[in-house]
């Protein structure tokens, strides 16, 4: 029987974008033990293994160190954050911040990334995530469907625009249950939003 536990962990949202510091990268080491690997996977997160036995002390210390603990597998991923070049406030760090928190390790049918870009520059890449958000000044848009594997990639649609701060996280959740209470077994979510229609998702979320 196995007796680790895989998990995801990575840096929170932040100025810069994905950053460790060296305390962080010498304590994942020091848990991982020199014989093991460690995966950097397209989530923008690091899959590592603990001993189950010791993973509630092991993920307390990684946490303690400012790294963020999520669950593998069928699960909503962290955020996938822009680097916030046009500074804190005007790209909307603290909301980002809220928005993961609110999203991360939601078990769903498949796996999904939420993106967010800081402004319309988008150096994220949101639209080719599954759910994007764009913050346009003081309101957000939201797209949905985006697709970056084949070689025909698919852009996210429009779902809302125009969103306040206020409605942001809820819409967000929104879709994610709906989602996750008529999805087919294993049905990405871009082909869900096609399946059932941009324009039921958007009612849906409005």
């Amino acid at each position: 029987m196995d007796n680790t536990l895989k998990i995801a962990i990575s840096p929170p949202v932040q100025l810069g974008g994905t950053l460790f510091t060296p305390e962080q990268l010498m304590k994942i080491g020091s848990v991982v033990g020199s014989d093991s690997k460690i995966e950097m996977t397209g989530f923008g997160q690091l899959y590592i293994e603990i001993p189950f036995e010791e993973a509630e002390l092991i993920e307390e210390q990684l946490r303690s160190i400012g790294l963020k603990v999520y669950p593998v597998g069928f699960v909503t991923k962290g955020l996938i954050a822009c680097h916030f070049c046009k500074g804190a406030e005007e790209a909307g760090l603290e909301i980002a911040q809220t928005l993961n928190q609110a999203i991360a390790g939601i078990a769903i049918p498949a796996p999904i990334k939420v993106g967010y870009a800081g402004c319309a520059l988008g150096t994220s890449e949101p639209l080719l995530k599954d759910i994007a958000v764009v913050k346009m000044k003081n309101t957000f848009d939201i797209y949905v469907g985006g697709n970056p594997k084949g070689v025909k990639v698919t852009l996210g649609s429009k779902l809302l625009s125009g969103l306040t701060e206020d409605r942001l996280v809820p819409v967000i959740t929104t879709v994610l249950e709906f989602y996750k209470a008529n999805a087919k077994p294993k049905e990405k979510f871009n082909k869900f939003v096609e399946r059932i229609s941009l324009e039921q998702l958007r009612q849906v979320a409005a």
